[in-house]
């Protein structure tokens, strides 16, 4: 695991992408829960503290994956399911021309 929760593979499966995926939204709900919240008390407390940013340095990442609006890589999968004639390259097709410019795709 890399230190944000995302396996480095040279390739990656569809099912190591939804682990990948899921781990990474699992963290985030963790990081916002016990420690950003509690900043936020702290300070409404006005206690000393040095903000810690916990980032969402993969929110882009996670954008690409789960967005519908423009749509993401599952929306567009999902979309994709509805043809009868789609295939793996008009997925593939249609991910380019989409989400082909966003700066985390790489084919």
């Amino acid at each position: 695991l890399d230190i944000a929760g995302f396996e480095i593979f040279k390739e990656n499966s569809f099912e190591q992408l939804c682990i990948n995926f899921t781990n990474e939204k699992l963290q985030q709900l963790f990081n916002r829960r016990m420690f950003i919240l509690e900043q936020e008390e702290y300070a409404r407390e006005q206690i000393e503290w040095d903000m810690i940013n916990f980032g969402l340095d993969l929110q882009p990442t996670i954008d690409l994956i789960e967005k519908a609006n423009p749509p993401g890589i599952l929306a567009l999968l999902d979309d994709q399911c509805a043809f009868p004639k789609a295939s793996d390259r008009t997925y593939v097709d249609k991910l380019i021309e989409k989400v082909g410019a966003h700066p985390k795709f790489k084919q």
